[in-house]
């Protein structure tokens, strides 16, 4: 336990310490709150859809938490090439212990982004419906942090070209958030493209944050929770198989 907390806290620092990086990850949330937000608001309202940034809050929230989940796994190989991994995996602990200890700072780094972003989105003009329903949302953002740190630190476990990395995370990721109903109803889609929503994660993540930020949602929150919560096991399983089995 010591191990696991250890490392949740370097990560948590490693996060701190960086303004660059701070400050970059909320570039593109916010350009997609003001260019999609306050840009398609009119032709969406005069759809009678109401408020487009009401809509998007959510997907846009869900979309900063998976940027940051799913990249701090590259600090895995980071690590593997200026010789901390081999110091940490040359250590007498359990490897699971380390990986575990990793997801849970990368999750809560990500967690903590969504965060800032649902307070950035507020100033631009987003409003929760419920208050109440905000710790319930909270715990949906770190399920989704949870679900994809563990996604980014299984992949990184068998990559060793940092710059490959964001490439394979890029050409995952966009799809994944694109196809997920962050900036479109899933309701009325075409066949193939809502076979492709349902059979995606975030799908349900961005989901469960609209069912307790703004009161909607198409699946239903209990199915956006157990699926979130089934996945984020499964992940965390199959990570640390392939952390255990890391060559330095």
């Amino acid at each position: 336990m010591n191990v696991i907390y250890i490392l949740w806290l370097r990560q948590i620092k490693r996060y701190l310490r960086s303004k660059a990086r701070m400050i970059g990850s909320l570039g593109q949330p916010i350009l997609f709150l003001v260019a999609f937000g306050l840009g398609f608001g009119p032709i969406y309202q005069k759809a009678g859809e109401g408020s487009y940034i009401q809509f998007i809050g959510p997907g846009i929230i869900g979309m900063a938490i998976i940027f940051t989940a799913i990249f701090s796994g590259i600090e895995i190989i980071w690590d593997r090439q200026f010789g901390f991994l081999k110091e940490t995996l040359v250590a007498p602990v359990s490897r699971t212990n380390i990986m575990i200890g990793r997801t849970l700072g990368g999750a809560t780094v990500a967690a903590f982004q969504g965060v800032i972003v649902f307070l950035i989105s507020m100033i631009i003009g987003f409003r929760p419906l419920h208050v109440a329903y905000l710790p319930l949302a909270f715990i949906i953002m770190i399920l989704i942090s949870l679900l994809f740190t563990a996604f980014g630190t299984a992949i990184a476990t068998q990559l060793q070209d940092m710059q490959a990395f964001p490439l394979i995370m890029n050409f995952l990721i966009m799809p994944i958030f694109f196809l997920s109903g962050a900036l479109f109803p899933l309701e009325g889609l075409p066949r193939p493209l809502e076979l492709i929503t349902n059979f995606n994660p975030l799908s349900y993540g961005i989901d469960a944050l609209r069912a307790t930020l703004i009161g909607g949602s198409h699946f239903g929150l209990g199915l956006d929770f157990l699926v979130l919560s089934g996945l984020s096991i499964i992940l965390l399983f199959i990570g640390s198989k392939l952390f255990s089995r890391i060559q330095i």
